[in-house]
């Protein structure tokens, strides 16, 4: 296993190189990032050929590229023609642990920003995924061992509605029920926007309120879409030939059902989550906007648009660290739920 696991992160390395170079490319061909150098003005016309050759943005992308992952040192930009310098930092490199300085945050350091939001969103996305996974296993094991049945017929209803219905309409939509009805009609109602109410603080009870309707919204939908990844991976399991020599054997049903069956049946769960957990880090971008909610979702929904190249990137390849270990864990799962999987 530690073989496999050395290999594997070996031929990491130039996967993420290549996904990096194309990462660099959009950002370089989705915006103009003097066009106001993250501020709401302009940028003078007299300005720009300084300011371009200053940033490194005159040289071909090819060497625009390697200085962003090697390093290239910058002066201070002097954006407002006073004479004086008003965004220092330095481009120092991503292979030296350095994303640059952001272009709208003026003066700070990307990573600074990037990791200011992680908690938050994982504060948010880390109860929501564990609810998600709990509600699908127990409602996709439910259904399948009920096949047909009533219940499982209207699970399944649930199930295609839920799947079908988008984020910004369920959020929406809980929006309007939980806080705007609720208080209309004089019950206890829910927080819309942001972690906290300002005037009380950020307190556990005020981020555990903020949370409800933004998990609410996220785990309806993915919910229903799991459970049927379960629900159908159980129904092919239950009838295998080791279930049945499992029940001959005078083996408990839970035993047979959650020791055995499940065990196997998860696998395909186990394939969806691993690809969903590294997006973790990154946020959801419609939930988090709609609710107002200060994550790493919104915070590169507001750098994108600004052509923020050093936060974008930054957040990317975060996100891209991230699905190459959770493959890797992913494959490891694989071998302590499935004996018969080895890693050489």
């Amino acid at each position: 296993m530690s073989r496999y696991i050395i290999r594997r992160l070996l031929q990491a390395i130039p996967l993420l190189i290549i996904v990096s170079v194309l990462l660099f490319a959009l950002m370089r061909a989705t915006g103009d990032p003097l066009a106001t150098l993250g501020g709401r003005r302009q940028v003078r016309s007299a300005d720009r050929e300084r300011l371009s050759r200053l940033l490194g943005l005159d040289k071909p992308i090819g060497l625009q590229y390697l200085y962003w992952l090697v390093g290239n040192d910058w002066t201070t930009i002097d954006t407002d023609g006073d004479g004086e310098g008003d965004t220092p930092g330095q481009l120092s490199g991503v292979l030296r642990g350095d994303f640059g300085t952001s272009l709208v945050s003026r003066g700070r350091p990307a990573m600074g920003i990037i990791l200011e939001r992680i908690p938050n969103t994982l504060i948010l996305m880390i109860p929501a995924e564990i609810i998600v996974i709990a509600f699908s296993l127990a409602v996709g094991v439910y259904s399948a061992l009920r096949q047909y049945s009533l219940s499982d017929q209207v699970i399944t209803a649930f199930s295609f509605v839920g799947y079908s219905l988008p984020i910004f309409f369920v959020a929406l939509v809980s929006m309007t029920l939980f806080a705007v009805k609720f208080r209309q009609w004089g019950w206890p109602y829910l927080p819309t926007v942001g972690m906290f109410d300002p005037q009380v603080g950020k307190t556990t009870s005020q981020v555990l309120q903020h949370m409800v309707l933004p998990i609410l919204s996220m785990t309806i939908i993915t919910i229903a879409g799991y459970s049927r990844f379960v629900r159908s991976s159980m129904l092919e399991v239950i009838h295998q030939d080791y279930i049945r020599t499992a029940r001959a054997k005078g083996l408990g049903e839970r035993t047979v059902i959650y020791l055995h069956a499940l065990k196997n049946a998860s696998l395909p769960l186990v394939t969806i989550v691993g690809l969903d957990i590294p997006f973790l880090l990154g946020g959801a971008i419609v939930t988090e906007s709609i609710f107002g909610w200060p994550g790493m979702g919104r915070l590169f929904l507001d750098h994108v648009t600004r052509a923020d190249t050093p936060v974008v990137m930054g957040i990317l390849m975060i996100i891209s660290v991230a699905v190459v270990l959770s493959q890797l864990v992913t494959d490891m799962v694989y071998a302590l739920l499935d004996p018969r999987i080895r890693y050489t």
